[in-house]
């Protein structure tokens, strides 16, 4: 499987085919429910048609929005797809400009736009976490935690403490996991170890 991106910022891009402006709005979206709000903020009200994609992981969704059958949505999520992106929503308006452009046009236009946005986007890789959670000591509480606050892509919960010490919550990189078991075993002598969720 190769490797996935998603885009850092907001981003998009403006084409004029026979007289119908296409505006993309391509951005980053964590969920579904992130995915339909983002649709919602930049589709335009006065446009004729806001044809849309997204993809989170093996969940996707498009919309014609009018257009007709397969000329919008779809090629807008095959240029989501054909760029190696996951996370991303992506919104291409149109204002008719008078002249019909077939199927055939629409589709260029619309997965054209998309693609066009998405290739002027800057990304990040996508890294697959694992969650975890650790219980230690006081003791030990202090350079576990700031030990793993030092592994890069980890994010840190803050701690539940109880009598006997604390409970750090965290999400790493999963190919991290290995290393971060023996690093937490090492740390603590064995007296800690790392439960993984799911």
């Amino acid at each position: 499987m190769s490797k996935l991106f998603t885009l850092i910022d907001t981003v998009s891009a403006r084409l004029e085919v026979k007289k119908s402006r296409f505006v993309a709005v391509a951005g980053p979206v964590a969920d579904e429910a992130a995915a339909r709000a983002f649709i919602d903020m930049h589709a335009e009200r006065t446009a004729n048609h806001n044809c849309w994609a997204w993809r989170v992981g093996q969940n996707y969704r498009f919309s014609d929005d009018g257009e007709p059958g397969g000329t919008a949505g779809k090629p807008i999520l095959q240029a989501i797809d054909g760029q190696s992106l996951d996370n991303v929503a992506v919104v291409v308006t149109r204002w008719f400009g008078g002249v019909l452009l077939g199927s055939g046009g629409l589709i260029r236009a619309y997965g054209g736009t998309a693609a066009s946005c998405l290739h002027e986007a800057s990304r990040k890789p996508l890294v697959e976490t694992l969650s975890a959670t650790v219980a230690c000591g006081f003791s030990d509480l202090s350079l576990v935690q700031s030990r793993l606050e030092a592994v890069p892509d980890a994010k840190l919960h803050a701690p539940r403490f109880n009598e006997s010490g604390a409970e750090l919550s965290f999400d790493v990189p999963k190919d991290a996991a290995f290393d971060i078991e023996r690093l937490v075993t090492d740390l603590t002598a064995g007296r800690a170890r790392v439960q993984w969720s799911g």
